[in-house]
């Protein structure tokens, strides 16, 4: 799906994709999605895979998976940390596409969203990355540090190779912004539901929802709401307006709080990650028994 703005005459529609079908199928149980962030290769590429091949069984509906990057200048501390633990464990961006590659091998349904910064895809090639994302089966970008104005970079080559282009909207952009802002969109609309870094305070639910409406007088595409949001009720909150939630910080903090003295995986870390993931699924799932369906 892409963005819909009629007044501007553009395309509504672009050639179904997995993150497409997926918010599809949401729509028709009636409920809100849940987007879950990892970052690759964190704490250690093995336990990464670990975590990230539960996850789909755990309640995730859409993964995004961080590149990890030296200067992740738009992240909090636990974000930072865990791309910096990665890098240390030798994580790279052709490792992290490897990746996803072996996800597919057991997973061809699980929408997977690569989120990061332009310079390690500039540095790879974008022609050779976007070849290597698409053949690994990443579905989308999400590439925080390239405005509209610079489209040509990556975005329209990423459309051109058959994928999602993921906008990020926040609180500040107005009706003048939005339409540049989501005339490429594919796959979901990302709303930044504060301001400043991720993992620091969370919006309320009427914030939420009034910035939901908004969005959705602009754009037939899904609205994706993160930033801030720890806990199954948070998470059940914003299901309530929005069509999915989006967590990233709380699912770093466990990998965190799961390491010995020397930053290695203790037993059972990806167990408690997913059990993280199982609550905040059950929290969004029980956010259909207060909404209606037909507003999504």
């Amino acid at each position: 799906m892409s963005a819909t703005l009629p007044l501007e005459g553009l395309p509504a529609q672009r050639v179904e994709t997995r993150i497409g079908r997926r918010f599809a199928a949401l729509r028709q149980e009636g409920r809100a999605g849940l987007v879950t962030f990892v970052t690759a290769g964190d704490p250690d590429p093995d336990t990464a895979f670990e975590i990230l091949q539960g996850l789909p069984a755990a309640g995730a509906d859409v993964i995004e998976i961080g590149m990890p990057f030296s200067d992740p200048m738009a992240d909090g501390p636990a974000i930072q940390a865990a791309g910096q633990r990665a890098l240390k464990a030798g994580m790279t961006l052709r490792r992290t596409l490897d990746m996803v590659r072996r996800f597919r091998e057991g997973d061809a349904e699980t929408p997977i969203v690569l989120m990061g910064y332009y310079n390690p895809i500039y540095a790879m090639g974008v022609d050779g990355f976007l070849a290597e994302a698409v053949a690994a089966g990443v579905d989308g970008l999400i590439v925080v540090d390239l405005p509209p104005e610079e489209d040509d970079e990556l975005c329209l080559p990423a459309i051109e190779a058959g994928l999602d282009w993921i906008r990020l909207a926040t609180p500040t952009t107005d009706e003048r912004r939005l339409p540049k802002v989501l005339a490429q969109a594919g796959g979901f609309v990302y709303y930044v539901s504060i301001l400043g870094i991720t993992g620091t305070r969370s919006a309320g639910g009427d914030e939420v929802a009034a910035a939901v409406a908004r969005l959705k007088r602009h754009t037939d595409l899904p609205i994706a709401v993160g930033f801030g949001i720890r806990t199954a009720e948070q998470a059940g909150e914003v299901a309530r307006s929005a069509d999915a939630a989006v967590v990233g910080s709380a699912i770093v903090d466990v990998v965190r709080r799961n390491l010995d003295e020397e930053a290695r995986a203790k037993p059972g870390l990806a167990a408690a990650v997913h059990a993280l993931v199982g609550e905040l699924a059950r929290g969004v799932r029980g956010a259909a028994e207060h909404g209606d369906p037909a507003e999504r």
